[in-house]
């Protein structure tokens, strides 16, 4: 009789991940123009447990755009731009095998609309790809991070303009070109599921009712991120065959809100189109069924071309990659609501430690292709005791989560890599915030900048460090 798989395979891939938004900073530097994360102010007061929206009219745009007085995190970010090589060092001590980032399309096209790459902006990726390649990891790069440039909203509306096809393939050309011989694994868009957020599709949610039935909209700017998607992996396979191409979703798995068969059925057709529409494109090749009768039933009338379908059809992803954070429950009359059975973080965000082995489980029974878990960690206060952080509650949560995952491992998914959500603290997507600190390295800077910018290591990064070395097999 076949065994089973008793551990974490021995060429997992573990590592951390970041976004070039959150982390960079140098947000004018070497020619690079302003994205849609460089609009972002953090306001004097807000409320921490409310996540941005992104959402703005054209005019507070170019008001955010020219503002030089308000704070504005990611323009900062943790100056990775510049300390990439001292910070890399840290993560080579911790024995990662791999880290994830992101390319900012502004330092490669700074309006996006530009003919040739900006030099300077290349030299920068094929630098930091050197220096992660040079400190024993694999680099996985994501191509679309929430970074579109800001020119491309104010011009075009951002993704509802089918011209943005070509122009993100100009961008991803331009990257894959120079990258490919030393980048194997590439992300395409990041949480592409996440069409809610403006951050996700600009030109759409971030400008406030710019179309008259805003869902709709949504649904045809991700049809053409889709197509974008399948056009990527054609470039890249006629590079090298051996380039793996994936997709990405932000996941927040919905449970029945109740064993009634009318919750059962609203919940899975939730899921449908919030969870497994994108893989299903992207990895089948080919829109569902339920997909289109959504369409239907809403009176949705989304433009998808005859070629569109074929380009899907023979550019499959190579392997799914997807966020983790929490899980929610879905009933058919009151909708989309936060588990009450499970523990929240101090940002209200639900603990569901074996939801992540059932999603995995799900994932691949679903699609047969190999995941790779792109983002997992837990976003809370730490305190500093001199230079001494302990941070025992985020060793507790990745070691639940990293032992949910071994489980899943051993029930037959091919899982083969994590990336902790972050290993250095950065600035907070969600909430814009430097207080929201999730790294295994702490950073001495507040929500204004304020600080040394030192870097601390955390009792996590001790403990993580024992995890890689020991492949997983004491956890």
């Amino acid at each position: 009789m076949k065994k089973i798989v008793n551990g974490f395979p021995q060429k997992f891939l573990w590592g951390g991940a970041i976004a070039a938004n959150q982390a960079e900073g140098a947000w004018d530097v070497d020619g690079k123009g302003p994205s849609v994360a460089d609009i972002e102010e953090l306001p004097i007061e807000y409320n921490r447990k409310e996540v941005f929206n992104f959402r703005h009219t054209l005019e507070e745009l170019e008001f955010h755009l020219n503002n030089k007085e308000g704070n504005y995190p990611r323009r900062r970010g943790i100056d990775f731009y510049h300390t990439y090589k001292e910070d890399l060092a840290l993560m080579k001590e911790m024995g990662f095998k791999c880290f994830r980032t992101s390319v900012a399309w502004t330092r490669i096209f700074p309006t996006g609309e530009e003919e040739t790459p900006n030099e300077a902006g290349l030299m920068y990726y094929e630098d930091l790809v050197n220096e992660i390649i040079q400190n024993g990891m694999e680099p996985i790069l994501t191509l679309s991070h929430y970074e579109m440039p800001l020119h491309l909203v104010q011009k075009y509306g951002g993704w509802y303009d089918r011209r943005l096809i070509e122009l993100f393939m100009r961008f991803a050309r331009a990257v894959l070109d120079r990258l490919h011989k030393r980048v194997k694994y590439w992300i395409v868009i990041n949480q592409i599921n996440s069409f809610g957020w403006g951050a996700a599709f600009p030109g759409l949610g971030l400008v406030e009712n710019s179309h008259e039935d805003m869902l709709e909209a949504r649904y045809q700017c991700l049809h053409h991120q889709i197509v974008a998607s399948a056009l990527v992996k054609k470039y890249a396979k006629e590079l090298d065959a051996d380039l793996k191409i994936g997709c990405m979703n932000g996941c927040k798995m919905r449970y029945p809100v109740s064993c009634d068969s009318k919750d059962v059925l609203a919940c899975y057709q939730y899921n449908q189109m919030n969870q497994f529409l994108f893989g299903d494109a992207l990895l089948r090749g080919e829109y569902p069924g339920y997909m289109w009768r959504t369409f239907e039933d809403n009176g949705w009338n989304i433009s998808i071309e005859e070629e569109d379908l074929r380009i899907i059809k023979e550019n499959m992803a190579d392997f799914f990659s997807f966020s983790y954070y929490c899980t929610g429950v879905y009933g058919h009359e009151r909708g989309a609501e936060e588990n009450p059975l499970l523990e929240k973080s101090e940002y209200g965000w639900a603990i569901d430690k074996p939801g992540i082995r059932y999603l995995l489980n799900v994932y691949w029974d679903r699609w047969q292709k190999p995941l790779f878990i792109a983002e997992n960690g837990l976003g809370t206060f730490d305190v500093p005791e001199g230079d001494k952080i302990h941070d025992n509650y985020r060793i507790q949560y990745v070691e639940d989560h990293l032992k949910e995952i071994k489980k899943a491992i051993c029930d037959g998914v091919d899982c083969f890599g994590y990336a902790a959500w972050a290993p250095i603290d950065i600035i907070s997507c969600s909430q814009g915030e430097m207080d929201k600190r999730y790294g295994f390295i702490y950073v001495d800077l507040d929500n204004l900048g304020n600080g040394s910018g030192k870097r601390l290591k955390k009792d996590s990064f001790y403990w993580y460090k024992h995890v890689i070395e020991t492949n997983g097999s004491e956890l």
